[in-house]
């Protein structure tokens, strides 16, 4: 052993777990060479030793505490153990050499001065704050009696060593703090930090056990209410609180959508049968739960399976069955190529909107996009909707409230990504009860429709994943900002193969089922339907001539019954009586025998045969049409009337401005009466494309060189005779095919239209564009054959 001088040497013990302060007693295992030589030296030394903590990173505490060796032993698995008592606090000194293995150290002692009256007051609170926590932990009362018996402010705030709340580095901090004051300051500080850990640790056991008892109450008190009313015969099923929750459980509802079920669930519970929110309440639930908040169908990605099922339902419509198939398209290479879904979010919407003349099949190509895409389909109208209510449902105060035809779609459709059509919504109107068709701004827009809130419901719905297909007639009478939102496809009609293609493989066959016939027993030729498509009908649809098919049909179903009845009562041989009928072959001679008189005439030539007659194109809400439009000259004066233009025919304001444009431009007779006529009064007319055909008929009039009747002509006309382009260019062509005409004159700028008219009727007429109203006239009227004064025709 060193000679001792002025301060003390003692053996140094690292301790690597833990933290020994003055006045613990603990008991120390010597697992390394190391301790086992300190406690050797310690021997020699009066049985004292220097208990320094060492961190893992090799470091040693500033101070250590001065221990003795109380006893010594072994463990039960034979591993050297002692008991030691820390004594004071001492400052680590420098290393000094010393005998054996052990490592020895300069140390000066470090004892806890009187303490102050502050002091002795954190103390009083330490205490308290430490009895406060070990209250509620089953900690035995010796361990109290243990702190009040310690009387020193300085001793009391190490018997946080013993503390399992305090980390090493914290017990590493109380040791290397002298001064008591601070000593005391920090481990309160942290004992009330460990306090307000421990209440809400506490408090939330207690919540817990108390919602678990309340559960268990409730449960009990439903079991109790449930024999009851078994015992009374009032309610023989099970709970209906808890039969809704287990739908609502089972819905998959979103997590906003399942916080409102639930609340509803409670006042359930809480409502008496008797009241009468109780059948609200259930009628709001059983919406809840049945709508498909997570259930939808998978799309059939099979571009080519897509496409034949699109060609089997439909003849014609390219441009939307090409949409459909860029749908579906652009779904499969996103799915093979492992890209972010978009099915479903802000501006993942598909909404089509199919503007087009009646009967040219938009409503039963939403059932044909169905099944190509594999989804379900739901339709319902908006035609004739004045009130907002049936969009966005009513709210839950009015009695009867259900929700809007959107959400009541969605449930009959029974998944969240149908094909949802809204037909005829160029038809909605608006008054008192409000516009629907604001709030179909909503549900038609990609950017929102994620997030629809329906007034009955009040949660939100997301609409992202339903293909919406809107038709219409027109465009026109569809407000701006609902028409922003659409992708407008147009379809204007067919032409005469395309209705013959039609008629025979799909009219005629639905015509056949429903009049009782088989294809064995009848047979309509291509002639017989050519002459049934321009002779009794004209439109730019099919309804018409199905309906025809269906008269033709029904004169050979009374034929075939007739027949039959006769056979049966003129007694016929079983041989003869059993053998079937030859079929009914229909051709073109027999049509009028079945359809009577012919319906339609191609008359342009009879109505153009006079000066001052000349055929226009216009279209209309049932598709394009010829206008005949008619001029005569009177003379003035001699009580004949007073110089100007009268019109006639019903017509708009814009198109009784055409007339006065091609007035002005013609007036080389300006003391003569013009009258300006528009056949087929009661048909309401308007429009700037009307223009050329007034300036020519005013021509034709004055120069008395008739149209020639094979032109048809369309196009607006300046105060200069320029010719300027319209609009509708495709149903006008289709329409003056339909009327037998050869020719049709159009604005230069409409040229580049011709692409989208179809090939068949690009190949039968001839085309003329024209930028001025000289080419028109010069194309349109007849060759000039005499000279005829302007005093004869005004006679």
């Amino acid at each position: 052993m060193p000679e001792q001088l002025d301060t003390k040497i003692l053996p140094l013990l690292p301790l690597a777990s833990g933290v020994v302060l003055p006045h613990m007693v603990v008991t120390l295992t010597l697992e390394t060479a190391e301790a086992r030589a300190s406690v050797a030296a310690a021997r020699s030394a009066d049985d004292t030793l220097l208990l320094v903590p060492r961190a893992e990173s090799g470091s040693y505490a500033r101070v250590g505490t001065v221990a003795k060796i109380e006893e010594m032993g072994r463990t039960p698995g034979g591993v050297q153990a002692l008991v030691i008592r820390g004594l004071h606090r001492a400052l680590i000194g420098s290393g000094v050499a010393g005998t054996g293995d052990a490592i020895w150290v300069q140390v000066e002692n470090a004892e806890d001065g009187e303490a102050t009256d502050r002091a002795h007051d954190l103390a009083r609170q330490y205490r308290a704050t430490v009895e406060a926590i070990i209250e509620g932990r089953g900690v035995p009362p010796q361990i109290v009696d243990f702190l009040r018996g310690i009387d020193e402010p300085g001793a009391l705030a190490d018997t946080s060593g013993y503390s399992p709340d305090l980390s090493f580095e914290q017990k590493v901090e109380v040791l290397e703090t002298l001064d008591v004051e601070q000593r005391l300051e920090k481990v309160l500080a942290w004992a009330k930090q460990t306090l307000a850990e421990v209440s809400l640790k506490d408090k939330i056991r207690e919540e817990v056990a108390e919602g678990m008892d309340k559960r268990q109450r409730e449960f009990l008190l439903r079991q109790q209410m449930e024999a009851i009313r078994k015992e009374l015969g009032e309610d023989t099923e099970e709970n209906v609180a808890e039969e809704y929750r287990k739908k609502v459980e089972a819905a998959g509802m979103p997590e906003e959508v399942l916080k409102q079920a639930e609340q509803e669930l409670r006042r359930l519970e809480r409502t008496s049968e008797q009241n009468p929110e109780y059948g609200w309440i259930r009628t709001y639930l059983d919406w809840l739960v049945e709508l498909p908040w997570s259930v939808r169908t998978e799309d059939n990605l099979d571009i080519a399976d897509a496409r034949r099922i699109l060609d089997e339902d439909h003849t014609g419509l390219s441009d939307v069955k090409d949409r459909i198939i860029e749908y579906l398209a652009v779904r499969k290479l996103r799915a093979e190529r492992g890209l972010a879904e978009v099915s479903s979010g802000r501006g993942s919407g598909a909404i089509l909107t199919l503007i087009g003349p009646p009967g040219v099949g938009k409503t039963s190509l939403g059932e044909s996009v169905a099944r190509a895409l594999g989804r379900k389909f739901v339709r319902f109208s908006l035609g004739g909707i004045h009130d907002e209510a049936e969009i966005r449902g009513h709210r839950r105060t009015y009695v009867g409230a259900l929700p809007g035809r959107i959400v009541r779609a969605l449930k009959d459709a029974g998944t969240k990504n149908p094909v949802m059509m809204l037909d005829e919504i160029d038809k909605v109107g608006a008054d008192w009860r409000g516009d629907p068709s604001s709030a179909l701004l909503e549900v038609l827009d990609p950017a929102q429709n994620h997030t629809f809130r329906d007034h009955y419901l009040d949660v939100d719905l997301d609409l992202s994943e339903v293909l919406f297909i809107a038709t219409g007639n027109v465009a026109e009478t569809i407000p701006g900002p609902l028409l922003d939102r659409m992708e407008v496809i147009r379809l204007d009609g067919y032409t005469e193969d395309e209705k013959i293609a039609i008629a025979r493989d799909h009219l005629l066959k639905r015509q056949l089922e429903r009049n009782g016939l088989d294809a064995s027993e009848v047979s309509v030729t291509d002639a017989a339907l050519r002459v049934i498509v321009g002779d009794y009908t004209r439109e730019a649809g099919v309804r018409n001539l199905e309906r025809e098919l269906g008269k033709l049909l029904r004169k050979v179903a009374t034929k075939i019954a007739s027949e039959g009845d006769s056979a049966g009562t003129t007694g016929a041989s079983e041989e003869t009586a059993g053998a079937p009928a030859a079929p009914v072959v229909v051709d073109a001679p027999d049509v009028r025998g079945y359809l009577g008189r012919q319906k339609f005439w191609f008359e342009a030539a009879d109505r153009t045969s006079v000066p001052g007659v000349a055929t226009g194109l216009a279209v209309t809400g049932t598709g394009g049409d010829v206008l005949f439009i008619e001029a005569t000259a009177m003379p003035t004066g001699d009580g004949h009337g007073e110089p100007g233009l009268t019109l006639t025919g019903q017509l708009g304001d814009v198109m009784k401005e055409s007339a006065q444009i091609a007035l002005s431009y013609v007036r080389s007779h300006a003391d003569e009466l013009f009258h300006v006529h528009v056949p087929a009064g009661a048909v309401p007319k308007d429009g700037p494309s009307a223009g050329v055909t007034m300036t020519t008929a005013l021509a034709s009039l004055l120069s008395n060189r008739p149209v020639r009747a094979t032109v048809g002509m369309t196009g607006e006309v300046t105060l200069q005779g320029r010719v300027l382009p319209i609009g509708g260019v495709k149903q006008k062509v289709l329409a003056a095919h339909r009327a037998g005409l050869k020719e049709v004159i159009l604005p230069k700028r409409n040229e580049g239209d011709l692409e989208d008219v179809p090939e068949q009727v690009r190949n039968e007429i001839s085309f003329h564009t024209a930028e001025t109203v000289d080419e028109v006239l010069a194309i349109a009227l007849e060759p000039v054959a005499t000279d005829v004064s302007k005093e004869s025709v005004a006679a």
